[in-house]
């Protein structure tokens, strides 16, 4: 028997008992008055823009005066206009000038301020890393007070990539001063619909 059946015998000799994970009431670890009120509270401390509107016809018109300005935006979300399916095999170079997206999330987590947006929410995985001005949408029954109840909400296993988005992208790593855009948007608009 070589050395290395050796230690890998001793090891499955050697195992503990397992344990099963501890039961939690995830309404006891934490909670809020008002978990929209949190999600802005924290998300507009981190740098983003929180808007409450009534319906998406305030995004809709957004949308129409960006594309008419000549700004290179692209739009992933149905419910607004047609979504710009051409972005979604486009490299990094081509979507170098990306003015602004408008994505869907699907869940807004109070604790933190963080969306999640799944990779078919995106259409290309570099969208909301390469725009300089990043605007999401979530309806507000959508936000749940933490990263547990977020957890229970997603699918992680339904694609292939998701990701949580807190805010702009931000850095303080060189001489402790805040760089706003480092390596992503430069702003980050949550629009919420009530």
């Amino acid at each position: 028997m070589s050395a290395r059946e050796n230690i890998l015998n001793a090891i499955a000799i050697n195992q503990p008992e397992l344990v099963a994970l501890p039961e939690m009431d995830r309404n006891a670890v934490i909670c809020y008055e008002d978990d929209y009120v949190q999600f802005k509270t924290v998300l507009e401390s981190i740098g983003g823009k929180v808007k409450l509107i009534s319906d998406i016809t305030v995004l809709k018109d957004q949308l129409i005066t960006d594309k008419a300005n000549g700004n290179f935006v692209v739009n992933t979300i149905a419910a607004l206009a047609d979504v710009d399916e051409h972005v979604v095999s486009l490299p990094a170079f081509k979507l170098e000038k990306l003015e602004k997206a408008y994505i869907k999330g699907t869940v807004g987590v109070a604790e933190n301020g963080a969306v999640w947006i799944y990779e078919s929410q995106m259409t290309n995985r570099l969208l909301p890393f390469i725009c300089q001005h990043l605007v999401l949408l979530i309806d507000k029954k959508d936000i749940v007070p933490t990263m547990h109840h977020a957890y229970d909400t997603i699918d992680v296993d339904k694609e292939g990539f998701g990701v949580f988005i807190a805010g702009p992208s931000k850095t303080a790593d060189i001489e402790q001063s805040l760089v706003i855009g480092a390596h992503g948007a430069r702003s980050t608009t949550v629009y919420i619909v009530e």
